[in-house]
């Protein structure tokens, strides 16, 4: 298990080196000039002592091979750069914001497992029945319905309607940890609603199509209880195509939560990297580009060691 996860490890290294790599080549392979195109408002050509200014800044009137390893360097040190706005560290920013969005994200994805896993082999136990027609029309609605529509629909009910919870904002987990998880759980369940019907359909095929193994059908002709066979046969196979579902989902919804985090005033990653790319703030969206790039690589990194726990014949493969 330690060789293999080793193994998985340089891969996994060597893929941040090459995202962060093919981002700092594809930010300074656009067409035109970074600091005009910064400087630039309302069509407006800007003074052109002022974008040498900010060229020298940036470190852009360096050969490209100085830029690459400044910018590499950098990296290794933790280092992000200023932002163009403000002059403030674009590193604390990040570290900031990035926690919110990883618990918003994290938050949704247990939410969808946890309804979604059950609720598919459920579905898959009855296949054609009654409960399963219930369960897969709800999916194919669910699935079918935006995230910021579920989000509008359930501020308008559920807070200004019904008065249950409040309609948005973020309290610091340390202040007040009750209205924390309190704001946390709309946004986290407005993801999950979406989520949780993927997973769910995923679930039930995954459980269907094991189900018709050999080693299944020999368990229930000895009689076995169906609960022990779920348990034992079942459950570990079927949970694979989950896993790599959820996680592929939970790297993608890491910057694609902007809709989420406005309707619900959650301060994450998603809206500061909105407010970078409408201010123009070059190093800015570079290092949250990259940040997320790195997160979906280490998920992917997880990924591969839950699969070796869930089926050992993955490790010698």
């Amino acid at each position: 298990m330690l060789a293999f996860a080793a193994r998985r490890l340089l891969v996994s290294l060597g893929l941040v080196w090459v995202v962060a790599s093919l981002v700092f080549l594809v930010i300074h392979l656009i067409p035109g000039d970074p600091a005009e195109l910064l400087l630039s408002q309302g069509g407006i050509a800007p003074d052109p002592a002022a974008v040498e200014e900010l060229r020298e800044r940036l470190g852009l009137n360096a050969p490209l091979w100085a830029q690459y390893l400044s910018y590499m360097g950098g990296l290794l040190r933790g280092d992000f750069g200023l932002s163009l706005q403000d002059e403030h560290p674009i590193a604390e920013e990040i570290a900031l914001r990035l926690p919110r969005t990883l618990e918003l994200v994290g938050m949704a994805g247990l939410l969808a497992t946890l309804f979604g896993v059950p609720l598919g082999i459920a579905a898959a136990l009855r296949a054609g029945g009654a409960l399963d027609r219930v369960l897969s029309a709800w999916a194919g609605f669910a699935l079918s319905v935006p995230v910021f529509v579920v989000g509008t629909l359930a501020v308008l009910l559920l807070a200004q309607q019904l008065k249950l919870v409040s309609a948005g904002g973020y309290v610091p987990l340390a202040r007040d940890p009750g209205r924390h998880l309190a704001l946390l759980m709309m946004p986290a369940t407005t993801i999950a609603v979406g989520l949780g019907a993927v997973v769910f359909r995923v679930m039930r095929s995954s459980v269907l199509e094991v189900l018709e193994r050999e080693h299944v059908r020999a368990a229930q002709a000895r009689g076995l209880a169906p609960g022990a066979i779920i348990r034992r046969h079942v459950l570990r196979n079927a949970l694979t195509p989950v896993v790599t579902v959820v996680a592929l989902h939970l790297g993608a919804l890491l910057g694609g939560t902007v809709l989420v985090e406005f309707v619900f005033n959650w301060p994450g990653l998603s809206g500061y990297l909105v407010r970078a790319v409408e201010a123009r703030d070059y190093p800015e969206v570079l290092g949250i580009v990259l940040v997320i790039s790195i997160i979906f690589v280490l998920l992917n990194f997880l990924v591969d060691l839950l699969y070796a726990v869930i089926d050992p014949r993955v490790r010698h493969g």
